[in-house]
């Protein structure tokens, strides 16, 4: 996923047909499962946010058009990587 801010905004401008500087946010995910972007407009000026998992991958759920909704709940465990990583450590020590 080697796509920067101005390369996702305008992906969600024509490929999804949605204003990215409407203070939506926009999560990306990357081929191999272990690595999100998140892009915002808080209003002033445009943001990203980047996650790598050093082990497992995210979940996603089944795309619909290239788009999906998922609750605020859903979005904290997916960044957390709580609920829907596929990695657990074996050793406490």
């Amino acid at each position: 996923m080697r796509r920067g801010m101005r390369s996702l905004a305008l992906q969600v401008q024509q490929s999804f047909g949605r204003d990215p500087f409407a203070g939506d946010l926009y999560i990306f995910r990357g081929r191999r499962g272990d690595l999100c972007k998140i892009i915002w407009h808080d209003g002033v000026s445009m943001s990203l946010y980047a996650k790598r998992l050093e082990r497992g991958k995210y979940i996603w759920p089944s795309a619909v058009d290239g788009v999906i909704a998922i609750s605020p709940s859903q979005m904290a465990c997916m960044l957390e990587a709580i609920a829907q990583a596929t990695w657990r450590p074996t050793l406490a020590g």
